[in-house]
């Protein structure tokens, strides 16, 4: 019996496309400027602190910015570039020049999931923040009051098997009442080794052999 669904976003709920030729470019163009421009706003000072201390030296803003906009470009899942994204894309889905992108089944699986008194959460390597805005502001209106919990790599990364024990801790529920669903085996077998249930999105194409039980969108799954 399924308690509850873990969902990852990129490629699962929403389109790898709008976070990495929609959001990343967003937060990329506007770094230097927003972070010049909010050097004095407690929680940006933090992040610049905690940067400064983490690479060994103060760092310049400008220097701090081209360091953040280096980090886009490989992808690098860095907890500090992840808050700081996430106060650059909260101007940008607040003014309505970002909106989040779910796929067009996903709200009305939500629904049905909550009606049937499953509980639904996300975890991320983006930062909660940013989470929230993408599904406060989505192309399909505000879907937050269906999400009941929030995970990023606080809780660990996301291929590790401990951050799902960690996240099973968190939520009181027994590992194997907890279905996480996701497009990357490796995150799917850190899940199922920690003893949750998992099944893997192929939007597009399925490869052949796929490692673990896998649907082509939420209308497929059995719950």
């Amino acid at each position: 019996m399924t308690k509850f669904i873990l969902l990852d976003i990129e490629g699962t709920t929403s389109s790898i496309s709008f976070v990495h030729e929609k959001l990343f470019p967003y937060s990329f163009e506007r770094m230097e400027e927003f972070i010049k421009k909010n050097k004095e706003v407690p929680e940006v000072q933090k992040i610049l602190s905690e940067l400064s201390a983490e690479q060994g030296c103060g760092l310049s803003l400008s220097a701090a910015a081209e360091l953040f906009q280096t980090w886009i470009k490989e992808d690098k899942k860095h907890g500090l570039l992840k808050q700081i994204q996430g106060l650059i894309w909260k101007g940008g889905f607040e003014s309505g020049e970002l909106k989040g992108h779910v796929y067009p089944e996903v709200p009305q699986n939500l629904k049905s999931w909550k009606e049937a008194g499953i509980k639904l959460g996300i975890y991320s390597s983006g930062s909660v923040e940013a989470q929230k805005l993408l599904f406060k502001y989505s192309e399909a209106g505000d879907l937050t009051s269906l999400l009941s919990s929030h995970f990023d790599t606080k809780i660990g990364h996301k291929r590790e098997v401990e951050s799902y024990e960690n996240i099973v801790l968190e939520l009181g529920v027994p590992a194997e009442q907890v279905l996480f669903l996701s497009d990357i085996t490796e995150e799917l077998d850190a899940a199922k080794k920690a003893g949750m249930k998992v099944t893997q999105l192929f939007r597009d194409e399925v490869p052949g052999n796929p490692a673990h039980p896998y649907v082509k969108n939420f209308d497929e799954l059995e719950v």
